[in-house]
């Protein structure tokens, strides 16, 4: 170590900064990571965090262990990853929820989804998927407006929380649609499928990795996909689009670190996840759960969170939604 180098970490210490050097990035981690899951288990962010988690634990001999932390759509466990220490061992899952729709839905959040994270690599995309109780007297889209219309006020659809993406594509089809109906929001994803499995809602939209094994299982019925076109994992299933023009919303996955995380931190676990979400294995599982493997640079998930939260303002003006 240079005398300059050796004069900055002296500096740094007396003032209670951790630095970590170049070589220390390197043999980085040398201890468990966490990776901040802001939604309850069993929910599509938990699913994919624990997959990535495994493989990361697999790369670097160390454990990666998902944490879950829900509540208000996924807010309370991102402030958690936004305020912990920059030193790559606490890592948040990025969603759709609480970097892009939270910022339009809350006049103020207890963190900046742009400016304090890191983002490392965007890891998953997936539509969703609008299931309804088998009971329901519906078969399509149509159906669901007929009835919806028929019945106003007494269509339920659940989602797990304010702010979540189900609950801003339920309120997409009622604006677009001319519908009324009612939203019922829950703890999780998971709480609004088995209440939706038992009867006490009518529909959901939920993401694939949720609805899709029910769908199979004869628990719920399938209608639509909320993707622009079908989808290759589930071509039998129509585009929400083909009867509402222009109807589109989906979700995606990946990982962020606190703001001033060290570049090469950061860089290298953007490499890892490349090469995971490229593993046959992974391919296979994030199929399984109706998601497609996703990849990007830091640089590029940047430019894509700032697009994301860009297009959320633009949908939930469209739908008249105001900021609580």
């Amino acid at each position: 170590m240079n005398i300059a180098s050796a004069v900055r970490i002296a500096f740094a210490a007396i003032l209670g900064i951790a630095v970590i050097t170049p070589a220390a990035a390197q043999n980085y981690p040398v201890r468990a990571v966490r990776i901040i899951a802001p939604f309850p288990a069993g929910g599509s962010s938990d699913l994919v965090a624990r997959i990535l988690a495994q493989k990361l634990t697999d790369m670097n001999g160390q454990q990666f262990i998902v944490d879950n932390r829900p509540g208000a759509g996924g807010t309370l466990g991102t402030e958690l990853g936004a305020k912990a220490a920059p030193d790559g061992y606490t890592l948040t899952v990025g969603n759709v929820a609480p970097t892009a729709v939270n910022f339009s839905l809350f006049k103020k959040l207890p963190y900046d989804p742009v400016n304090d994270f890191a983002p490392i690599a965007l890891s998953a995309v997936g539509t969703t998927v609008l299931v309804v109780h088998p009971s329901l007297p519906v078969r399509s889209v149509k159906d669901v407006i007929a009835l919806a219309k028929a019945k106003p006020g007494q269509l339920n659809y659940g989602s797990g929380g304010s702010g979540t993406p189900a609950h801003l594509t339920g309120e997409l089809f009622r604006h677009m649609a001319k519908v009324n109906i009612v939203h019922v929001p829950y703890k999780g994803t998971g709480q609004s499928v088995n209440d939706l499995i038992a009867g006490h809602i009518q529909f959901i939209f939920a993401t694939m990795p949720v609805g899709i094994p029910h769908v199979k299982t004869g628990r719920l019925r399938g209608l639509a996909v909320t993707s622009e076109k079908r989808s290759v994992l589930a071509p039998d299933l129509p585009a929400v689009s083909e009867t509402l023009p222009g109807f589109q919303f989906d979700s995606w996955w990946g990982l962020v670190a606190p703001a001033k995380t060290p570049a090469d931190i950061i860089n290298k676990l953007n490499g890892q996840l490349l090469q995971i979400t490229k593993h046959p294995d992974v391919k296979q599982r994030f199929a399984d759960l109706g998601l497609e493997p996703a990849g990007n640079s830091p640089q590029q998930y940047a430019a894509f969170i700032k697009s994301e939260i860009d297009k959320v303002a633009k949908i939930t003006k469209a739908i008249g939604l105001q900021p609580e």
